[in-house]
């Protein structure tokens, strides 16, 4: 399947988009994370509302919380502030806006100035972005916030052959690239990288994500953030009923963060999103290696395993 074919076909699998207002973050939310620097800190989380995303990735879901059209000047500077207000205070700020923070059809390029002095007084401001939009407004932010800038890109996979099946529109050349012009100009690499996504075969998933995790850190990055891929956007349940994907087990994750943080050459995360929720999970133990799982994002350490015989084969 040609790209502009994969395009056409994620799009016709989608559910309805949720309602969003263009003046509001369509979530915000406080967190503690540890820092590069081994720290733990309080961080402010906001989902900025903004046009969808160019790409039509397979796995994505983002695309619920977005829009059809750009949003006005100052109205991005206005979701930032309205959920400062009801945040507690942060040392560190990530703007997560379902794309790419550098998309100037997503975030105007005319509103920099007023975001960063919004930001400005934050030790660290987190953005996402797609390789491909990886260059001279990623330095220009830099300079006006005047603080560290970490820029998180999604990788997904290093399987090149499934990397292309995703229809992300980016190569692991591409990739690299990007990440030495971010480590060219001091800003901070962040990584996405997707355990089990479709296409692969449950029995590859954990060598997979493992390699993953060695490209990331071969290109720089100064943290890693494994998202056990799941279902929810149309397109993967459809690919679910075909036999293209199925939920990555829970051991396969808590393997894979193990590998990562043996590694020592970066922070290594779990995104927990939803992790009570996990439809191939035993329920009797879930919520104690979930706690395990956030207890091992603040410490980076390999924590001791869940026993639970009831789950040998659910897990």
């Amino acid at each position: 399947m040609q790209p502009q074919e994969r395009n056409g076909w994620v799009v016709e699998q989608r559910p309805q988009r949720n309602a969003v207002d263009p003046y509001r973050p369509y979530a915000f939310l406080a967190e503690d994370e540890r820092s590069a620097d081994g720290e733990v800190v309080p961080v402010a989380t906001v989902f900025l509302t903004n046009r969808e995303c160019p790409w039509r990735c397979v796995m994505c879901d983002l695309w619920k919380n977005t829009l059809t059209q750009s949003v006005s000047v100052g109205a991005i500077p206005r979701q930032i502030e309205y959920a400062l207000a009801a945040l507690p205070a942060a040392r560190q700020i990530k703007l997560y806006n379902s794309g790419s923070f550098f998309d100037e059809r997503a975030i105007p390029i005319q509103d920099y100035g007023s975001i960063a002095q919004i930001v400005g007084r934050f030790e660290r401001t987190i953005v996402e972005c797609h390789p491909s939009l990886v260059g001279k407004n990623c330095v220009d932010f830099r300079d006006l916030i005047g603080s560290e800038l970490e820029v998180a890109m999604g990788l997904e996979t290093a399987h090149p052959e499934v990397l292309e099946r995703l229809n992300k529109g980016m190569t692991l050349d591409r990739f690299a690239r990007s990440a030495e012009f971010l480590r060219r100009n001091g800003i901070d690499l962040r990584v996405f990288i997707l355990v089990q996504p479709p296409f692969m075969r449950p029995e590859e998933s954990l060598d997979w994500a493992q390699r993953s995790l060695d490209f990331a850190f071969e290109c720089g990055a100064t943290a890693a953030t494994l998202i056990p891929t799941r279902a929810g956007n149309g397109a993967m349940e459809a690919l679910a009923q075909i036999g293209e994907f199925t939920p990555p087990r829970l051991a396969t994750v808590e393997a894979a963060v193990s590998y990562g943080l043996g590694l020592g050459r970066g922070r290594v995360f779990v995104d927990l999103w939803e992790m009570h929720n996990r439809p191939n999970a035993c329920q009797f133990c879930l919520a104690d290696r979930a706690d395990r799982l956030h207890r091992t994002n603040l410490s980076q350490r390999i924590l001791p395993s869940i026993e639970c015989p009831r789950c040998e084969t659910l897990s």
